[in-house]
């Protein structure tokens, strides 16, 4: 296949180049778009990299939050003291996605971008209200998730980095599919100041926050709050790896899981 390859210098200058082919593709760390390419499932006519561009890296505390840019690897950001100082769930999430190769190429911006339904960036920005933060706007992830592989990014706007707000009290756990490690079924719960939020990955079609636990956890923050709270199966899809039923089932059981895990957290 051949594509023009570029290396821009600054954020506006890769987004000039995807105004200027609307078949560009941006590359960040091609864990989901080289797989891609390499299947004929995308070919673009440009890969514009995303590498060197300085404003899209860095961690850094913000006022009552935290930054982490775009192009942050899940391993630089599972090895951040000031990650797992402010909002540890994202440093446990990160820890966990793929393997230790997947962890040092793959980027936060690349895998909300992609927008996979069994990825777990998604479930991480979504249950700890992210913000998604681009070259024109600041979007809340409520807003940025729209779906399956489905974002509201514009075809030529370019993620920077996403805002998260501080917190102890959330956690993340998924069920996976060992081959790859994606979430069969993942479920992120945080609470954030006095509201309570819960996002479900791999379900198989795109992140879901599920607002009956929500108000069950807003009630009272305990695994018995959720007692009768089940998914409905309707919303999860079945492939070779589990049933819908089954990832509804599993969902339920992480939920519970996570919030023991939160209150036993919270008496350390």
């Amino acid at each position: 296949m051949d594509f023009d390859y570029r290396r821009p210098a600054r954020v506006a200058e890769a987004v000039a180049w995807l105004r200027e082919d609307p078949e560009a593709k941006l590359l960040a760390g091609g864990q989901s778009l080289l797989a891609a390419i390499n299947l004929r499932l995308s070919e673009p006519t440009m890969l514009i990299d995303l590498q060197a561009l300085p404003e899209l890296n860095g961690i850094r505390a913000q006022e009552g939050g935290l930054w982490i840019g775009a192009m942050c690897s899940h391993a630089s950001v599972a090895a951040s003291p000031l990650v797992r100082q402010l909002a540890p769930m994202l440093a446990q999430l990160a820890h966990g996605i793929g393997d230790q190769q997947i962890r040092q190429r793959g980027t936060l911006g690349g895998s909300i971008a992609n927008a996979d339904p069994a990825a777990c960036w998604p479930a991480g920005v979504m249950a700890l209200g992210g913000t998604v933060c681009t070259d024109r706007r600041q979007l809340p992830a409520d807003e940025f998730f729209t779906g399956l592989f489905s974002t509201a990014l514009e075809p030529d706007e370019v993620v920077l980095g996403v805002q998260f707000p501080c917190t102890q009290q959330a956690h993340y756990l998924k069920f996976e599919q060992p081959a790859s490690r994606f979430a069969m079924t993942g479920v992120a719960v945080a609470q954030v100041g006095s509201v309570v939020r819960v996002a479900v990955t791999g379900l198989g079609s795109g992140i879901y926050r599920w607002q009956a636990a929500e108000q069950a956890l807003q009630r009272r923050l305990a695994p018995e709050a959720l007692l009768g709270c089940v998914l409905d199966a309707g919303i999860a899809m079945g492939d070779i790896h589990a049933s819908a039923a089954f990832r509804a089932h599993l969902a339920a059981v992480l939920m519970r899981r996570a919030v023991q895990h939160i209150l036993k957290s919270s008496k350390l």
